[in-house]
């Protein structure tokens, strides 16, 4: 049997290049100021959905949420080997929390009908860990979590093998299924040079938009739609168009969407910065540690 993989991906902010404008005055992150990458454990579940297509056969979509510039991460996992590539994108996602970001990614897994849903652990950005496992429930399907190996896989059921941190456990449930895998469970694959000068011209709708504008910034939008659609026809014939999709074509109910269907709320966020007054050497022996230790505990620093 040949099986259906859906990725679940997430294009976030670069955490190891902080800076000072990383955040916004409402709590919300400066994407602007952090350069863009793919989120690391959705690099590992692509490659766990492409080694289930490469052993069993069938096929891989890659789907994600955000503004335009998201395609890039598509255009990455097309260039590592998934078949197929979508872009939700709507001005009502904006400020989405975890519970609308997963509603409306659910909205577009039913489209699909998958097998199996795969998504990294968390996103790097907020790691909550919280995305995957609210999918699974707004589908109504199975959830394994932690994922490490995939152990067995037939028409009805699938066998992993989850890391809990201090030991594993073998996990079994019915397909479809839903997995959220972490970065121990393989070494994604790099790009693919055949496949990368295949999909370098892949794009979706607003990308084609911006550069037939960039073309010609005299072009009225009625010119810029007309030749836009018919790039897009070009594309989709030869497997390159980056499907772009709204809040409309999935039938989202808005009041689940955006920050109206966003029940976080930031209060505040400030800086904190730990400054010591003085500061005691320690020498390197087990009574030095200890003597530590016991004063800690006096002084109510610990315990």
């Amino acid at each position: 049997m040949v099986y259906h993989c859906v990725v679940l991906v997430k294009q976030v902010p670069d955490t190891k290049r902080i800076t000072g404008q990383a955040m916004n005055e409402d709590g919300t992150v400066n994407r602007a100021a952090l350069p863009a990458i793919f989120n690391p454990e959705d690099l590992n579940a692509l490659e766990m959905a492409l080694q289930i297509k490469d052993k069993f056969g069938g096929s891989v979509t890659i789907m994600t949420m955000g503004l335009p510039v998201a395609a890039d991460v598509l255009r990455q996992g097309l260039f590592r080997g998934a078949d197929r590539a979508i872009l939700i994108t709507d001005r009502r996602c904006a400020a989405s929390d975890t519970l609308a970001t997963s509603y409306i990614l659910s909205c577009g897994v039913k489209k699909l009908n998958p097998d199996i849903v795969l998504c990294g652990r968390q996103a790097i950005d907020g790691d909550t860990a919280q995305v995957g496992p609210q999918c699974a429930e707004k589908l109504g399907v199975p959830q394994i979590t932690y994922v490490e190996q995939l152990l067995k896989l037939n028409s009805k059921i699938i066998v992993v093998k989850r890391n809990l941190g201090n030991g594993w456990q073998e996990v079994k449930a019915k397909l479809p299924v839903l997995l959220t895998v972490i970065d121990s469970a393989n070494e994604p694959r790099v790009a693919c040079a055949k496949r990368l000068m295949k999909c370098k011209a892949a794009a979706g709708t607003s990308e084609i938009e911006q550069q037939i504008r960039a073309a010609d910034p005299t072009a009225s939008d009625e010119q810029v739609k007309a030749a836009a659609k018919a790039k897009c026809a070009q594309l989709k014939q030869k497997d390159l168009l980056i499907e772009q999709w709204d809040l409309d074509m999935l039938n989202a109910d808005l009041q689940w969407c955006g920050r109206d269907g966003s029940p976080t709320k930031v209060h505040r966020i400030q800086s904190v910065v730990l400054t010591a007054k003085e500061s005691k050497s320690v020498e390197p022996t087990q009574s030095a540690v200890d003597a530590m230790i016991h004063e800690l505990i006096i002084d109510h620093t610990l315990g």
